[in-house]
């Protein structure tokens, strides 16, 4: 069979520049269209989820803001049809809420017995939480099974019992004995979660300072205590929100007026016949959440740095 029998139609692609002026602008050209058409799904995409998140945090926020919006307001207009902005405000709310007796007495309460609490549960926590991540020791699967079924126990069925130890010991009605309240049902989620952040971190760190020379205590303090410095902070943070918050120990265990907590305290604007005087607990309410967000702004800053920090370390 001689050349001349091919079939005409068939053309044997010959390289040159002819192949690439007509091949690559097209190529070329679905690239630069593709690129684009991704560009615009991402771009969809964060839209989306940057309205989700606006969403999530207007809800979030609204009951905040109608709190201190009603805080402004007198009670006739409270009772009155709803009003996004206060148009008569008043700060007679915040004068009765200050005026009220044993006010400063009941925030002297709630200061020391959160502080107190916090101090103790982070510190038997990260004592509890250290043991139970760098040894191994017998009981301590049954200790870490203990903690999860205290956790699911409702505080409530702990209250007769709790309070009858506490009369015994002679301590109702006094801080010490309300922080071993809290402390009772704050420590298994305090070493529950300072569990998970020592864990985080590798031991051979520590072993690698001791072999340059350090101390086993120098090398907790100077390699593991740095990097688990934001889970102490940030379980910090859930154990001082739940001890400021707490109002059923509270009432029970501090009967006396001197002795009682804010959350407590604010009973005293339900004023029985009158009914309750909303302006007065909204904005005592309002004077509550500031030191949580004020506790939170100090020290938010150390948590981000912090984990920062542990990530180069690491």
């Amino acid at each position: 069979m001689t050349g001349g029998s091919l079939h005409p139609s068939v053309v044997v692609p010959v390289p040159g520049a002819v192949v690439s002026d007509t091949i690559a602008p097209e190529l070329a050209a679905d690239a630069a269209s593709e690129v684009a058409v991704r560009r615009r799904r991402v771009r969809a995409h964060r839209v989306i989820i940057n309205l989700a998140g606006v969403v999530v945090i207007a809800l979030a926020a609204f009951p905040v803001y109608w709190m201190i919006n009603t805080s402004f307001r007198t009670n006739l207009d409270i009772r009155s049809d709803p009003q996004l902005l206060p148009v008569h405000g008043t700060l007679a709310n915040y004068r009765a809420v200050f005026e009220r007796d044993f006010f400063w007495t009941s925030f002297r309460n709630s200061i020391m017995v959160t502080l107190l609490t916090v101090a103790l549960a982070l510190f038997a926590a990260f004592l509890a939480a250290l043991a139970i991540s760098r040894f191994r020791f017998r009981g301590r699967v049954a200790f870490l099974v203990l903690i999860l079924i205290v956790q699911m126990v409702p505080a409530e069925a702990l209250m007769i019992s709790l309070v009858k130890v506490l009369e015994g010991w002679h301590l109702r009605n006094s801080i010490l004995g309300l922080t071993i309240a809290y402390l009772a049902f704050v420590l298994p989620f305090t070493v529950w979660t300072l569990r998970g952040f020592v864990s985080g971190v590798p031991k051979e760190l520590e072993e690698a300072a001791m072999v340059d020379g350090a101390s086993r205590l120098r090398a907790f303090f100077t390699v593991t205590f740095p990097l688990v410095a934001p889970g102490l902070v940030a379980t910090g943070i859930f154990a001082f929100i739940q001890a400021w918050n707490e109002f059923t120990y509270a009432l029970v265990i501090m009967d006396r007026p001197s002795k009682q907590t804010l959350p407590v305290w604010i009973q005293f604007f339900n004023e029985g016949e009158r009914g309750t005087n909303w302006g007065g607990v909204m904005a005592a309410s309002t004077l509550i959440t500031i030191p949580v967000i004020a506790f939170f702004l100090m020290v938010q800053r150390r948590v981000v740095a912090g984990m920062t920090a542990g990530a180069v370390k690491g």
